[in-house]
C-alpha cells in the first residue's frame, strides 16, 4: 500500500481524506505537476517547481509549501514507496472554505490544500511503445484559453484520449484554427528536412519542462528547430512526428489521421533525441 502526503502528513493511501468543500473537488480550482523519477532521483524537479509557481501565481493562489520543503517531501515519498522509476503526482488547490462559492475564499482564512503521490512505473524508460512509435487522430481543440496554466481542468484532454481510444488508436493531437496546438497530455513535434517544429510558446499551449529541456538539447546536438504553427496536413506529409512529456519523454508518431510516417516506423530524429534526453536527465536527476 502506498503512503500519500496530505497537507502535512504521509499517510497510508486508505486514509487520506479531502473535504467535499475543496475547490479543487467542485471547482477545478487547482493545479498540478508530475514529476518523473528514474533510478531513484527526480528529473527535472527544478523546472516543475518554478512552472508550479508560475501556474499558482497566475491564478493568485498561495503555495503551501517552499520550493526546498517541496523538493524534501518528493524525497520522502520516492524512499518510503521505494520507487525506482515512475511518477509523483502532485496538487495543490485553493483550499476547503467552509461552504461552496464561486467567489474565492480570503486565503488568510482558507489554507492551499496540496496532496502529492507515487506512482509506480518499471518500465517507463523502456516504453515499448517508443520502439514501435504510436498513432493518433486529430480533434477540435475545445479547451479554456490559458491552457499554459497547468490546471486540474482535466476533462476535455480525457475526453480527447477516449476519441482516440474509440478510434482503435493511441492518442490524439487538438488542432485550433487549422493548426495543431499540442496532444491530449504533451507537446507535438514535426520533422521536415531534418528540422524539428513546434508551436512557440503562448497560452494556447503548456509550457511543457520535458518541451524545454528536449528542444536545449536538440540545439546542443546541432539540429535544427524551428517554432512555429503547423497544420495538420503538413503533419501528414512530414518526414516524422513525436511527443513529449514528463511520463513519456520522447515518443514516436508514426501515424495521423490514417496517414502513415516514415513507414510507420520511429524516426531517427525522434529516436536519438529519446536517447539524448534519457541520458542527460539522469545525470542530472536529484
Amino acid at each position: 500500500m502506498r503512503t500519500v502526503y496530505v497537507n502535512g502528513d504521509y499517510l497510508p493511501e486508505n486514509e487520506a481524506k479531502i473535504s467535499i468543500f475543496d475547490r479543487g473537488f467542485l471547482m477545478a480550482d487547482g493545479v498540478y505537476e508530475v514529476t518523473s523519477v528514474l533510478d531513484g532521483k527526480l528529473i527535472d524537479f527544478d523546472g516543475h517547481a518554478a512552472r508550479l509557481e508560475r501556474s499558482l501565481g497566475e491564478l493568485e493562489m498561495a503555495s503551501p509549501v517552499t520550493r526546498d520543503a517541496l523538493l524534501a517531501i518528493h524525497r520522502e515519498l520516492v524512499a518510503r514507496n521505494g520507487i525506482d522509476q515512475g511518477m509523483i503526482y502532485l496538487q495543490i488547490t485553493r483550499g476547503a472554505p467552509a461552504d461552496r462559492d464561486f467567489a474565492f475564499p480570503d486565503p488568510e482564512e482558507t489554507p492551499s490544500s496540496i496532496v502529492l503521490f507515487t506512482q509506480n512505473k518499471p518500465n517507463i524508460a523502456d516504453n515499448p511503445a517508443a520502439k514501435k512509435g504510436i498513432k493518433i487522430i486529430t480533434i477540435d481543440d475545445a479547451r479554456w484559453g490559458r491552457r499554459d496554466i497547468k490546471t486540474v481542468q482535466l476533462l476535455y484532454p480525457s475526453m480527447g484520449k477516449m476519441m482516440a481510444k474509440k478510434a482503435g488508436v493511441d492518442d490524439a493531437w487538438l488542432v485550433q484554427d487549422g493548426f495543431v496546438t499540442e496532444g491530449t497530455s504533451n507537446n507535438a513535434y514535426i520533422v521536415k528536412g531534418g528540422k524539428i517544429i513546434t508551436r512557440e510558446r503562448s497560452h494556447d499551449i503548456l509550457h511543457g519542462i520535458t518541451r524545454a529541456a528536449v528542444l536545449r538539447f536538440a540545439a546542443e546536438a546541432q539540429m535544427q528547430v524551428e517554432e512555429r504553427n503547423f497544420t495538420v496536413t503538413e503533419a501528414q506529409e512530414a518526414d516524422e512526428a513525436f511527443i513529449t512529456s514528463a511520463s513519456t519523454f520522447v515518443m514516436p508518431v508514426v501515424e495521423i489521421d490514417g496517414a502513415e510516417l516514415g513507414g510507420g516506423k520511429p524516426g531517427p530524429v525522434a529516436v536519438r533525441l529519446r536517447e539524448i534526453y534519457l541520458e542527460e536527465s539522469r545525470k542530472a536527476a536529484v
